[in-house]
């Protein structure tokens, strides 16, 4: 490709051809209008206006264009007809014209949909490599979330000769989010000389670690190496690994990819292989692959975890890995190694408030008392798990700010007609949730924070729990906590947690992370109600607790479900030896995962250890969030100061197997 100074002339087509993936793999289908479906009537009978705009949604979620046509003509006067219009179009946004775009931006300009529509706009103008007019309505993007245009963003800079490697680099580290603009970006850079080879490796190591192999095989006709190779280093890592390394650095690099894939399933196997193999290394490969292994090792909580991490000294670590050299090292009290590990993190996550806690109990543990407070007062004003902590690191315990002036009259008029809130309210009340989230949200943007006190209490006299709470958690300076932890159903909830002699803040903690308090829940899982769950746990409990007749429907009943949720979260606190943090795990993950994760230890650790270092994202995250919760609604009941700490507790070694209990 020929090239000008500050400007590509390869055409948009050209460009599409070459760096996109395949049509395939990222286009909607185009359906033809031109057919006589108009004329026709439905099959369907429609109640009314309502029934016929879910059939259009549907339509258009199945990208058919000629129902999403036929629906859209007959809701000429639905009260929300920039929704019907978006359904209509978005069924054959490949064909669109520029000007349908720009005359549905303009018609609904400022609105939460319009910005939907740039952004599936900007999509299709990046895959096509139409950069002019990607670069023009790129800035009105407002939500700016999409990772797969920040990439095209980026590309959109590198074709006009400008640098973004250090910018992609730090950009490109989750293949789950990459989509074909990620891709497009890693093979442009690497085409054009920003990206090198060791750029490709460490995308390469990024996708085994990731199990990314769709990224892995674009990365392998970029490295010129054939694709069967990385195929059997990433799916079939015990054939590759059972000869010794081949000469070469393509060859050491997906050796040492295989001996991390193979850890996942035995470290212990891949630790003996590459020692038998050292001598074939260089010292940075040595490292690198201890670093692979580590990683696994850690995941899996082995105490040989932490030597790996000493021999991987020098090694190019993830994200998850300089995350998971710190985990491990606070397991084993190996302080030093928590400080130097955080040290050498980018400032992406050593700026995080995780790492500035543990940063500052490594300095305490130094006896470097006065640095160590000054990092704990810089989060110890945060409302979260890490906040709390950092706040008793001071000598404080957590209490609840001053309640706020109540909400007027006059405060809740603007947020009764404002009318994105509206159209919010009209969506959640066709259980159309995504839908109704986006436009409440998009109209947060441009309030101040006494205006989203008074939209928490719009959600509140809608019964939309959940919104009242994230909306009133985005307040710094004002605060309402009887928005942020609401406490519905409270009779109830009294009697059964007295009852088991239960503490009824650790539950109500509890479901305001598993529910919000949406009565309706139901996971991608199948758990449902306030509680969220399981049909299996459900059957089981009410068997243990002699509910007779019990049938599936019941879950969702108020008190049905707080009766099976909270005598299940009493039976696993009973199995988990009174242990909130390792309950609160099982509530999540099962108690046979806690068991195993507290049969690891090597030694008692505190509560807050115990839970950062929890393998599951999901669960570790569930954790925090849960006894953090806990420990606000404590300070509202008792109304008095609380101690995160004292909740947490330590969790001592024990030598149970997984199968100790019949608990499901």
């Amino acid at each position: 490709m020929k090239k000008i100074a500050g400007r590509s002339t390869q055409s948009g087509q050209e460009f599409a051809r070459r760096y996109v993936l395949p049509v395939s793999l990222c286009m909607v289908a185009v359906l033809s209008l031109q057919t006589n479906a108009l004329a026709a009537k439905s099959n369907k009978s429609f109640v009314n206006d309502d029934d016929r705009f879910m059939a259009l949604r549907d339509a258009a979620m199945h990208d058919d264009a000629t129902q999403a046509e036929l629906h859209a003509a007959a809701l000429k006067n639905f009260d929300i007809p920039s929704y019907v219009d978006y359904y209509r179009l978005k069924t054959r946004l490949r064909t669109a014209s520029a000007s349908e775009f720009q005359t549905f931006l303009t018609q609904y300009e400022g609105s939460a949909i319009a910005d939907r529509l740039r952004n599936d706009w900007l999509l299709i103008l990046g895959q096509r490599g139409e950069w002019d007019t990607f670069d023009v309505q790129y800035p009105q993007f407002l939500v700016a979330d999409d990772t797969q245009l920040k990439c095209y963003a980026l590309l959109s800079k590198a074709v006009k000769q400008q640098k973004v490697a250090d910018a992609a680099r730090a950009l490109v580290t989750a293949p789950r989010d990459y989509g074909a603009g990620c891709y497009s970006l890693v093979t442009y850079l690497s085409e054009h000389g920003q990206f090198n080879e060791a750029d490709l490796w460490a995308q390469m190591r990024i996708a085994a670690e990731n199990g990314a192999l769709p990224l892995a095989q674009r990365l392998a006709k970029l490295l010129d190496i054939a694709e069967k190779q990385v195929v059997a280093a990433i799916d079939k890592p015990t054939t590759l690994l059972k000869k010794s390394p081949e000469a070469g650095k393509a060859s050491h690099e997906l050796y040492l990819i295989a001996l991390g894939r193979l850890a996942k399933t035995d470290p212990d196997e891949a630790a003996d292989t590459l020692s038998r193999y050292s001598g074939k290394f260089s010292d940075t490969e040595k490292a690198q692959g201890w670093a692979h292994i580590a990683l696994q090792a850690s995941l899996k909580l082995q105490p040989e975890a932490l030597g790996y991490w000493q021999r991987a000294d020098g090694a190019n670590l993830s994200l998850e890995g300089y995350q998971w050299r710190v985990r491990t090292a606070l397991r084993e009290g190996e302080w030093k190694l928590v400080k130097s590990a955080i040290a050498a993190m980018p400032a992406s996550l050593k700026n995080e408030p995780t790492w500035v806690y543990w940063y500052a109990r490594a300095l305490k543990n130094e006896g470097k008392n006065d640095e160590a407070q000054t990092m704990f007062a810089s989060i110890a004003d945060q409302l979260h798990f890490y906040g709390q902590l950092a706040l008793e690191e001071r000598g404080q315990k957590i209490g609840v700010p001053l309640t706020v002036k109540p909400v007027t009259a006059d405060e809740l008029a603007p947020m009764e007609k404002n009318p994105g809130l509206q159209r919010a309210l009209r969506f959640y009340a066709m259980n159309l949730r995504f839908e109704g989230t986006r436009e409440w949200n998009w109209e947060l943007r441009k309030m101040n924070e006494r205006q989203h006190i008074a939209a928490a209490e719009l959600a509140r006299q809608n019964n939309l729990l959940d919104r009242m709470v994230n909306t009133s958690d985005r307040t710094k300076a004002e605060m309402d906590f009887s928005q942020r932890y609401p406490t519905p159903f409270n009779d109830s909830m009294y009697k059964t947690t007295q009852a088991l002699g239960l503490d009824m803040a650790w539950v109500y903690g509890l479901i305001r992370q598993e529910s919000r308090f949406i009565m309706t829940a139901k996971s991608h899982v199948g758990a449902s109600g306030l509680m969220q769950i399981m049909p299996a746990t459900a059957r089981y409990v009410a068997k243990k607790i002699g509910l007779g007749n019990f049938v599936p429907d019941q879950v969702n009943d108020i008190d049905t479900n707080i009766a099976l949720g909270t005598n299940y979260l009493n039976m696993v606190l009973t199995d988990l030896g009174g242990s909130q943090a390792l309950a609160s795990a099982a509530y999540n993950a099962g108690p046979g995962r806690p068991r195993a994760w507290r049969a690891s230890l090597t030694r008692p650790v505190e509560g807050a250890i115990f839970a950062e270092t929890i393998p599951f994202a999901e669960t570790r995250g569930y954790v925090k969030n849960v006894l953090s919760n806990a420990t606000y609604y404590a300070a509202l009941f008792e109304k008095k100061p609380q101690s995160l700490k004292a909740r947490l507790g330590t969790v001592i070694p024990k030598g149970m197997s997984a199968t100790d209990s019949d608990l499901p």
